[in-house]
C-alpha cells in the first residue's frame, strides 16, 4: 500500500490501493497439538522420575544432615510462630532436638507437613521478583519446588515408621491424619496457584460437587445394604 505524498508544488498523487489476497495455510499430513504432547510426554516421564529419584534415595549417600538440620528448623520457626522460646538447637547426623518453652501438635508435627525448603525456594523467588525480572526461570521454580518437595516427602514417608516421639506424643493415628491432610491441603494450594485456569474458587466448588457425588452414593449404598438385610 502506497500512502499519498505531495510531489513538488501544488502536485499530488492519490494513494493507490492494490488488491491483496491471503491464502489460507495448507495442513501438511496430522498435526497434533504441542500442548497435548507436553501432557503425553510428561505423564510418561512421571513414573521415570520416581524411580531414578527412589535409586537415588536408596543407593547413594542420603543427605542426613542437610534433613536433620531443616526439621529442626521447622520446629523452631513454629515454636516462634506460636509465641515461644528456643533456648537449645542441636543438629547432626544422629540426630537433632530443640530445647523451647511450648510444644502443642502443630509444633510437633510441623517438619512433617511443613516443606522448608520449597517454601524457602518460594519466597527467595518472591524476593528477587521485587528487584529483578524472574518470569523467564519460572520453570527453574517449578523444578527446584519439585526437587524439594519430593526431599520432603521421601524424608516424611521414610523417618515416619522410625517410632518417632512427634508422633507418639500426640497419638500415632491423630499424627498421621494430621500429616496427611495437611499435606494434601499444601500441595493442592500449592498446585492451584502454579495453574493459570485453576482457581481457589473453582477447585471449592468441584471439591462441594465431588463431596456430595460421594456423600449421595454412600447413601444410596447404605440404603441398599439396609434393605439386603431386612431381606
Amino acid at each position: 500500500m502506497l500512502r499519498g505524498r505531495k510531489l513538488g508544488r501544488g502536485v499530488k498523487v492519490a494513494p493507490c490501493v492494490g488488491p491483496t489476497t491471503r491464502r489460507a495455510p495448507q495442513p501438511s499430513g496430522v498435526m497434533v497439538p504441542t500442548r497435548w504432547l507436553k501432557f503425553i510426554f510428561a505423564i510418561f516421564l512421571l513414573p521415570v522420575c520416581a524411580v531414578l529419584w527412589l535409586i537415588a534415595f536408596i543407593g547413594l549417600p542420603r543427605p542426613i544432615l542437610l534433613y536433620v538440620f531443616g526439621h529442626e528448623l521447622t520446629h523452631a520457626l513454629w515454636v516462634w510462630l506460636m509465641g515461644g522460646r528456643v533456648s537449645r538447637f542441636r543438629v547432626g547426623r544422629d540426630g537433632g532436638h530443640v530445647v523451647t518453652n511450648r510444644t502443642n501438635f502443630w509444633i510437633a508435627l510441623a517438619p512433617y507437613f511443613f516443606p522448608l525448603y520449597s517454601i524457602l525456594a518460594i519466597a527467595i523467588y518472591g524476593l528477587l521478583s521485587i528487584f529483578y525480572n524472574v518470569q523467564p526461570y519460572g520453570r527453574l521454580l517449578y523444578a527446584v519446588i519439585g526437587a524439594t518437595w519430593a526431599f520432603h516427602l521421601t524424608f516424611t514417608c521414610w523417618m515416619i515408621p522410625k517410632n518417632q516421639t512427634d508422633l507418639r506424643d500426640h497419638g500415632t493415628f491423630f499424627s498421621l491424619v494430621v500429616i496427611y491432610l495437611l499435606n494434601l491441603t499444601l500441595l493442592s494450594a500449592m498446585l492451584i496457584l502454579s495453574s493459570p485456569h485453576i482457581t481457589f474458587v473453582s477447585f471449592g466448588a468441584d471439591l462441594a460437587k465431588n463431596i456430595g457425588n460421594f456423600a449421595q452414593w454412600m447413601a444410596d449404598l447404605t440404603g441398599r445394604f439396609v434393605q439386603g438385610a431386612q431381606h
